[in-house]
């Protein structure tokens, strides 16, 4: 089993946590354990709960750890994504390589996510409820009461006589959980008692589905995705079935950081803009985005920074990376063919963009080329030549970033060269 550094248990100090802190600390990995308390705040006694907390890690004898944050709502968060966003913030933080974050999430937790992942309208991802372990951070996240009833907890706390916390926001009925929990749950379960186990048993049939879904879209994603480009290739995408379209189209939204489109958006790229007319150019906005198709593949594309096309910079000497103002980053990668890093370390190198004009002969061409016209040969759309870096050494053209070496510079030699490559806005480096 892999080494583990620190135990980080995020411990509000009500039963559950506190059922947590008292069995870890009972345990072989008390060493380890660290409570986390998380200030949101927004509880006038927030003060008190977090001395309480203090007190029971002195009686146990866990280190402790308050943490102050901000939990304000933002872009139309609810009170309770708020404070969700900020703990989980805080914890990603804290959890570095070989930690283990626990969370006391129980049973009739599971339950209630699934329902309101129910009533949300989700698929087989949201009715996967919370996974009892998973990648978190650079190390991993557990809850290891998932599985355990309320009423065992209940039990336990009463058997070893433990004090904790009662929020009274927990009663406030404007909170779905709260009503869930208050309200709608124990009249299901006055008719069927084992609700809870049953859910989730259902939704862990739901993860295994969701996994081998996962599996066969990636599949499918990458058959159509570019890497260069972030594009899709429509003939790819839809010699599809319509199911497996929607699937990978909402999965291109994930891997560019948006927000997964609604059946309503995906009709409308579908309708509008993949089966429109050859001679149409049409454009769909969303998300600061927008959707668009060019010679075959489809696009999208962040709203761009402005920025100025005539700067220049100058690329550090000690640096692998260099950042410029439209939120373009390029980085070098040791490759076996490129620029020799020789070469690049003995150069003055500055990096600016295309100004009309330039021309470059490229390894195993004839002549040189204009930059215009190659961007045509390859499919390269308008609003993406005028974001391609160009690079310089000592005033000489020498690449196109992510895309073309001059042949002035280029060498084959075995991990001594340096390709560039680029991520814009819209775009990451992979």
């Amino acid at each position: 089993p892999q080494k583990v550094n620190t135990i980080y248990l995020g411990y509000s100090g009500g039963m559950d946590s506190h059922i947590l802190l008292h069995l870890l600390a009972r345990s072989r990995f008390k060493k380890l354990l660290c409570a986390v308390y998380i200030h949101h705040g927004l509880q006038v006694d927030a003060d008190d709960w977090a001395e309480h907390c203090r007190r029971q890690t002195v009686l146990l004898g866990v280190r402790y750890q308050l943490i102050h944050v901000d939990a304000s709502p933002e872009n139309r968060e609810s009170p309770e994504e708020a404070a969700r966003n900020a703990r989980y913030a805080v914890f990603s933080r804290l959890v570095q390589q070989n930690d283990v974050l626990m969370l006391a999430q129980h049973r009739e937790d599971q339950l209630e996510t699934v329902l309101l992942q129910l009533f949300r309208g989700a698929g087989p991802a949201g009715l996967s409820g919370m996974p009892e372990q998973k990648a978190f951070a650079q190390g991993n996240l557990i809850r290891p009461l998932l599985d355990v009833s309320r009423q065992t907890l209940e039990q336990y706390a009463q058997q070893h006589r433990l004090q904790w916390i009662e929020d009274p926001s927990n009663q406030c009925l404007d909170f779905d959980r709260n009503f869930l929990r208050q309200q709608i749950i124990p009249q299901l379960k006055e008719r069927w008692p084992g609700l809870d186990k049953t859910v989730s048993r259902s939704a862990r049939h739901c993860a295994i589905a969701d996994q081998l879904m996962q599996s066969e879209l990636l599949s499918h994603f990458h058959a159509c995705y570019d890497v260069q480009t972030g594009a899709l290739d429509i003939s790819k995408l839809t010699a599809l079935t319509s199911v497996w379209q929607n699937q990978v189209l909402r999965h291109w939204f994930k891997q560019a950081g948006l927000n997964y489109p609604s059946e309503k958006l995906l009709q409308q790229i579908q309708t509008n803009v993949i089966n429109a007319r050859q001679d149409a150019n049409p454009i769909i906005k969303t998300q600061r985005h927008r959707v668009e198709r060019y010679q075959g593949w489809l696009y999208l594309i962040a709203e761009v920074v402005e920025f100025d096309h005539n700067k220049t910079w100058r690329w550090p000497e000690t640096s692998r990376s260099l950042i410029l103002d439209n939120c373009c980053r390029l980085e070098t990668r040791l490759s076996n063919s490129g620029i020799p890093v020789s070469i690049w370390q003995a150069a003055e190198i500055t990096v600016t963009f295309r100004q009309g004009g330039e021309k470059i002969r490229l390894p195993g061409r004839e002549g040189r080329h204009e930059l215009k016209k190659l961007f045509q040969e390859a499919k390269i759309p308008p609003w993406i030549r005028e974001q391609i870096p160009l690079i310089y050494l000592d005033g000489q053209l020498a690449a196109v970033a992510g895309y073309w070496v001059s042949a002035e510079f280029f060498r084959q030699q075995e991990n001594a060269c340096y390709q560039v490559y680029y991520a814009r806005s819209w775009m990451r480096i992979l």
